[in-house]
C-alpha cells in the first residue's frame, strides 16, 4: 500500500482511504518505517481482516443478502447495488463481500432489466447448511423454463482463492441457451429431464450416464458456485422461478 501511495498523486484514493492509511504511518512523501510493535499489530490485523472478509463473503449474516430468504442458500453478490448504498447508507458488508470475491463492478452488472443484462446468484452451502466438499457428490435441480432469453451457466470456484476451480477441464462450467458457447459445456449439450427441468451434478466423478450435466470438483478443496442468467426474464425478477438447493447425494 505504501508503494502505491508514494507512486500516485496525493489523495488519489479519496479522503477516507487516505486518512485510514495515514493513521498507520503511510503518507505521501514520508518514509514508512513501522517499528516492531506496529509490525506485529499490522500482521495480526491483516490476518483478522482476511478472515472477516472471507466469512462475510462466504457466509453472510444479513437477511438482505439472500434472494429467497435465509432458508435458501442463494444470495446476491450485489447487496446495495454497484455503489453499495441503501437509503443513503453504505452497505459495508455488501462492499466487503463483493470485493473479496471480485475485482471490479459496474452499474450494468447490478441493475439488470427484463430481457437485458445479467443476474447472478451465489451458493456456498448445501441444503443442510454445510459447505461443499470437493470429495463428495451433489445435485442441483433447475426448474423448468429457466428465465433466460440468451443463456444460463453454472460455474464452480474454489473457496480459498475465489478463482475458477482447477480441474481436468479448462473451465469448470456448464450451461445452455442460444448465446452459450458451443464448447462451453465440455461433455456435450446439457440434457433436460422429461418435465423440462435440468439436473446438475457436482463431484470428482461423473454419475453414470450424466456426464453432460456434470461439473468436476476436486477432493481436498472446498467450492462454491455462481448461477448466471443472461438477458433474464420476468420470472427471475418476481421470483416465481427460483433454483433448487444443492443436495448432498453421497
Amino acid at each position: 500500500m505504501n508503494k502505491v501511495v508514494q507512486a500516485e498523486p496525493a489523495g488519489f484514493a479519496g479522503p477516507e482511504i487516505t486518512g485510514q492509511v495515514a493513521v498507520i504511518g503511510i503518507v505521501k512523501g514520508k518514509p514508512f518505517k513501522p517499528d516492531a510493535r506496529m509490525k506485529k499489530i499490522l500482521t495480526e490485523a491483516a490476518a483478522v481482516g482476511n478472515a472477516t472478509a472471507r466469512t462475510i463473503s462466504l457466509s453472510p449474516r444479513g437477511e438482505d443478502f439472500y434472494l429467497y430468504g435465509k432458508q435458501c442458500a442463494w444470495y446476491t453478490p450485489f447487496n446495495g447495488g454497484s455503489e453499495f448504498l441503501t437509503d443513503g447508507a453504505r452497505v459495508l458488508d455488501g462492499r466487503t463481500a463483493f470485493h473479496y470475491f471480485a475485482t471490479g463492478i459496474t452499474p450494468a452488472m447490478a441493475t439488470p432489466k427484463v430481457g437485458q443484462g445479467s443476474v447472478y446468484a451465489v451458493a456456498t452451502r448445501d441444503k443442510d447448511g454445510n459447505g461443499m466438499d470437493g470429495s463428495k457428490a451433489y445435485k442441483l435441480t433447475l426448474p423448468v423454463n429457466i428465465p433466460e432469453k440468451n443463456f444460463w451457466s453454472i460455474t464452480v470456484y474454489e473457496t480459498q482463492t475465489r478463482s475458477l476451480l482447477q480441474t481436468d477441464y479448462a473451465y469448470p462450467t456448464i450451461g445452455a441457451g442460444a448465446g452459450f458457447p458451443k464448447d462451453g459445456s465440455p461433455n456435450g449439450a446439457v440434457q433436460q429431464n422429461k418435465d423440462g427441468s435440468t439436473d446438475i451434478y457436482f463431484g470428482p466423478k461423473a454419475p453414470e450416464g450424466k456426464k453432460a450435466n456434470w461439473v468436476q470438483t476436486v477432493p481436498g478443496k472446498g467450492w462454491f458456485t455462481i448461477l448466471r442468467v443472461y438477458s433474464p426474464l420476468q420470472p427471475w425478477f418476481d421470483k416465481t422461478w427460483k433454483p433448487g438447493e444443492i443436495e448432498l447425494v453421497e
